[in-house]
C-alpha cells in the first residue's frame, strides 16, 4: 500500500456537502480562505460544497481537518465522583420499572445516599446481573429505556426493526410528496409541471437512495432536485408549459400569486425556501448556491416586491413580514388544486424501468458502434489504388510538323540539277579512303 493511500485511508470520511458548507459558516470561513489553506481555486471549494467533486489525498486531509467541528466539552456536573457508587444497586430496588429521579447524577445520589450504600464486605452474595446498565448516564446523553424495567419493550420497540430501502422510501415519499408539490406549484405556477418535477426528483432519488438515505436531510435533497428540474429553461419549448395555469379567483390570493411569478427566479426561490418553507438563511443560501449576504439580498428585494402588491405587508417589520408571508403562502398553496401525485410503488417502479430502458439502450448502441467498426475494417481496402479516368476526345491539337511534299515541279528542277552541272570548277566531293 502506497502513502497516499494510507494517509486517504486515514482521514475520516467527509459530511454531506451541506453540512460542509454549514461547517465552513459555523467556523467564519469564507470560500476565499478556505481556498488558500488548502491551495486551491474559490471555485474548486465551491464544487466540493455542492457535492460535484470531492477533494482526494493531502487536499482531503486538510480540508477535513479544517472544517473539522470543534469537540463537545461536557459539563463538569455530568460526571461527579459522588455519583460513582450509584451503579451499585441494591436487591430492594431491581423491581422498580420506573426510575424518573435516577435520569440525572444529582438525582441518583439523592435516591441512593453514599451512606446508605453498603460496604463490599456486607453485600449480599448473588448472581452478577450483566445487563444491569449503569443507573446514571451522562447529562449531555438523550434518555434511554432500562433493560432491566421491561425485558419485552426491546422486541416490540418500532425502531430496532429493521426496514427495508423501498419502505424507507416510500414514508419519505408519503410524507413530503403532496407539500412538495403544493410549494413547487407556487414557484412555477404550473400544476402538471409541478407534479412531473416532483416524481421525477423522487426518482432520481430511487436511484440514488443508498446517497439520500444518508444525507443529513433527504427531503432537502429531493426538494432541491424538484426545483432544478421545475425552474429549467427548457420547459419553455414545451407547449404545454409555456403558460403558466389561471391564477386563484380570490383578489388576495391572485395578488400574492402574480407577484411571485413577476418575481425573477432566483429571487422567488429564496422567498420560498425561507419565508414558505420555513429554512433558515444558511440552509437557504447553500440550496441556492449562493452566499448567505447575497442569499440575504435576494430576500429583502423580493419581500420588498412582494409588498408592493399586499398593503398589509408595507407596514409591517421584518418578523413580522416573514409570518405573515409563511401564513399567506401556505393559504395559497393549501387552498389551490394541486394534482396529487402518483403511488409512491409506481414512482419506484417508473424509476427502476427508466433505469433500465436507459441501460439497454447503452448497450445496444454499444453494440452497434462495434458492428459498424468491424463492418467498416472488413470492407475497407488494404491498399490505395488510383482510379482509372475514363478517356475524352481532344480537339485543338496542331499538324504534326517537318518537310513537305514534292510538287512536280519541285521534282522536275531536281532531276536537271543532278543531270547537268553548271559550269566552273568542279565540286569537291568527300571520298573514303
Amino acid at each position: 500500500m502506497t502513502r497516499s493511500t494510507t494517509d486517504e485511508a486515514a482521514v475520516p470520511p467527509l459530511p454531506s456537502p451541506k453540512e460542509r458548507r454549514r461547517l465552513r459558516e459555523a467556523k467564519s470561513l469564507s470560500e476565499e480562505e478556505v481556498a488558500a489553506a488548502v491551495g486551491v481555486t474559490r471555485a474548486t471549494v465551491r464544487s466540493w460544497e455542492t457535492g460535484r467533486t470531492n477533494p482526494r489525498g493531502r487536499k482531503r486531509a486538510l480540508y477535513a481537518k479544517l472544517i473539522a467541528p470543534e469537540p463537545a466539552v461536557k459539563p463538569p456536573a455530568a460526571k461527579p465522583p459522588a455519583a460513582k457508587p450509584s451503579v451499585v444497586k441494591p436487591p430492594a430496588a431491581k423491581p422498580s420499572a420506573v426510575k424518573p429521579p435516577a435520569a440525572t447524577p444529582e438525582a441518583a445520589a439523592a435516591v441512593v445516599p453514599e451512606a446508605a450504600v453498603p460496604e463490599p464486605a456486607d453485600l449480599p452474595v448473588a448472581p452478577p446481573v450483566p445487563e444491569a446498565p449503569p443507573a446514571a448516564p451522562p447529562a449531555d446523553a438523550p434518555p434511554a429505556p432500562d433493560p432491566d424495567s421491561d425485558t419485552r419493550s426491546g422486541a416490540e420497540a418500532p425502531d430496532e426493526r429493521r426496514v427495508s430501502p423501498a419502505e424507507a422510501f416510500d414514508e419519505l415519499y408519503a410524507r413530503t410528496a403532496p407539500g412538495l408539490v403544493r410549494q413547487t406549484y407556487l414557484l412555477t405556477g404550473r400544476r402538471a409541471l409541478a407534479r412531473e418535477s416532483v416524481e421525477r426528483a423522487f426518482e432520481l432519488a430511487w436511484q440514488r437512495w443508498p446517497e439520500v438515505a444518508v444525507d443529513r436531510d433527504p427531503p432537502g435533497w429531493v426538494r432541491a432536485a424538484a426545483y432544478e428540474y421545475a425552474m429549467s429553461p427548457w420547459h419553455r419549448l414545451r407547449r404545454t408549459h409555456r403558460q403558466p395555469d389561471a391564477p386563484p379567483t380570490e383578489p388576495g390570493k391572485r395578488a400574492l400569486f402574480d407577484a411571485l411569478l413577476d418575481l425573477p427566479p432566483a429571487y422567488r426561490r429564496t422567498l420560498l425556501l425561507y419565508d414558505g418553507v420555513g429554512l433558515d438563511l444558511p440552509e437557504t443560501a447553500a440550496e441556492t448556491e449562493a452566499s448567505t449576504p447575497a442569499a440575504a439580498g435576494r430576500l429583502m428585494t423580493a419581500r420588498a416586491a412582494v409588498a408592493e402588491r399586499l398593503p398589509e405587508l408595507a407596514d409591517a417589520a421584518p418578523a413580522e413580514q416573514s409570518a405573515l408571508l409563511h401564513d399567506r403562502i401556505g393559504g395559497l398553496a393549501r387552498a389551490e388544486h394541486v394534482p396529487v401525485p402518483r403511488p409512491a410503488r409506481a414512482v419506484r417502479t417508473g424509476s427502476e424501468n427508466k433505469a433500465r430502458l436507459w441501460t439497454r439502450a447503452a448497450v445496444a448502441g454499444v453494440a452497434l458502434l462495434i458492428a459498424v467498426t468491424g463492418l467498416t475494417l472488413h470492407t475497407a481496402p488494404t491498399h490505395y489504388e488510383p482510379p482509372i479516368s475514363p478517356p475524352e476526345r481532344v480537339g485543338g491539337v496542331p499538324p504534326r510538323g517537318g518537310p513537305q511534299k514534292l510538287t512536280a515541279q519541285d521534282l522536275k528542277l531536281q532531276k536537271s540539277l543532278s543531270e547537268h552541272l553548271a559550269h566552273g570548277p568542279e565540286r569537291l566531293v568527300p571520298r573514303l579512303e
